[in-house]
């Protein structure tokens, strides 16, 4: 069975592979320790097909160490040890370079049994994750090597992957290739900064186009578009991709940007994740808009159960409609912050017994030498309010609440001025 295109046409030097340019161009970094030929313990952390596994192929060539690859979804501690077991062997003279994928799926008990061998230089470690891994990697391992990020690559240095692509598939194939305009372009766009997707369609669309009398190949714009469809979504609900939207998602709310909003929102749906939309929607309501147009909470709860009752792909537009209406909505935090400056007091031990006015006992033992309830019935005194302590001694006079400067709150303040004077 023939390899996929992206391993066919793997890059062979550093100048080879397309994007990473904070940590590989000239004088950058990486490519420095790299040429220096001393390679330390690496942890490689970003999305897939972006050059991690071709990278660390180069490093073991430039540095003539032998090769092993492992995959943490896999891969045991007897792996781990059988690839010890081979130093200073014939397989490996001078040194062996472990290229550890998606280490985040290894537990500590298999991380701690690599830290034995990185730690005395049998090993020279570099392994890679999709996930942050200061969360994920066992902090006696990052405290011994270096992370470095990898981005998702530019459609512009994708545009190049996808027509070296078609160029060798059409020396490979011993045929003319033809592409329309705009088909490696579209390519380039629609694989999200995944190299190796962007390629494997460019394979995809050749082996699918129309084949001419003369043996000629068309890859057509219609069969880019049907091919790579929806492959620009990035998206593991159980990863930083999923915690990166939610968080764009609510912060162009909160920043009251539609057009952002709704582009997050459509990421979510396309995937699928209609319950964390509506979620963290309904808290931006709560949270970013709240007393400044308090009617917006129900609206908002409309919205949402009517998208839970219809479902995707219907769902979408009462979403879209609530969404919008968040981000044009005037903001304010006033009553958040004042729950969490409540909370914090709590936690510290600012509690206290609470007034006697407010207890809820309507009687006294014979110790208590000021017997009586005391408590003022606000509804019995002009405009329902009178002055009395609610908060307990310990906190009287604190403050939480403050009044927002948006026109809902500032005519509240007006009227409790006025009456509390």
């Amino acid at each position: 069975m023939a390899a996929p295109l992206a391993d066919r046409l793997r890059p062979q030097t550093l100048d080879d592979i397309v994007g990473q340019h904070h940590l590989l161009d000239e004088g950058k970094p990486l490519r420095r320790i790299i040429e220096s030929g001393v390679i330390p313990n690496m942890v490689f952390y970003g999305p897939s097909g972006v050059g991690k596994t071709t990278l660390a192929s180069i490093i073991a060539r430039r540095t003539e160490r032998a090769l092993f690859k492992l995959n943490g979804t896999t891969a045991s501690t007897s792996d781990i040890r059988s690839i010890v077991d081979r130093i200073d062997t014939l397989e490996a003279p001078n040194g062996i370079l472990l290229y550890l994928d998606e280490i985040q799926y290894f537990n500590k008990k298999q991380q701690q049994t690599l830290l034995e061998f990185i730690e005395n230089g049998s090993i020279t470690l570099i392994a890679s994750t999709t996930e942050n891994p200061y969360f994920y990697v066992y902090g006696a391992i990052l405290s011994r090597s270096t992370v470095f990020e990898f981005k998702t690559v530019e459609k512009e240095d994708v545009l190049l992957a996808v027509k070296r692509a078609f160029r060798f598939l059409e020396e490979e194939q011993h045929r003319k290739i033809t592409v329309e305009d705009g088909a490696a372009e579209y390519i380039a766009t629609a694989c999200g900064g995944d190299v190796r997707k962007a390629m494997n369609a460019a394979e995809l669309c050749v082996l699918s186009g129309d084949i001419a009398a003369d043996g000629s190949c068309h890859v057509t714009l219609e069969a880019a578009r049907e091919l790579t469809q929806r492959s620009a979504m990035r998206y593991d609900r159980a990863g930083d991709e999923h915690y990166d939207i939610l968080s764009a998602f609510q912060k162009s709310m909160r920043g009251s940007d539609p057009d952002a909003a709704v582009h997050y929102l459509a990421r979510l749906l396309e995937a699928g994740d209609l319950p964390s939309a509506c979620r963290r929607l309904m808290v931006c309501a709560c949270e970013d808009v709240g007393l400044a147009y308090p009617q917006i909470i129900p609206i908002v709860k409309a919205a949402v159960d009517i998208a839970l009752q219809v479902g995707l792909p219907e769902a979408r537009i009462p979403l879209a409609d609530a969404v919008v209406l968040v981000c044009l909505a005037p903001k304010s935090n006033s009553a958040y912050c004042a729950i969490d400056a409540a909370i914090a007091d709590i936690r510290a031990g600012k509690t206290g017994p609470i007034p006697r006015q407010l207890q809820n006992k309507h009687y006294d033992g014979e110790d208590n030498p000021h017997k009586g309830q005391f408590y003022k019935y606000p509804h019995d005194f002009p405009n329902h309010w009178t002055e009395q302590q609610y908060l307990p001694d310990v906190l009287k006079d604190t403050v939480y609440y403050r009044f927002g400067d948006n026109k809902t709150e500032r005519a509240y303040e007006s009227y409790w001025n006025k009456i509390k004077k």
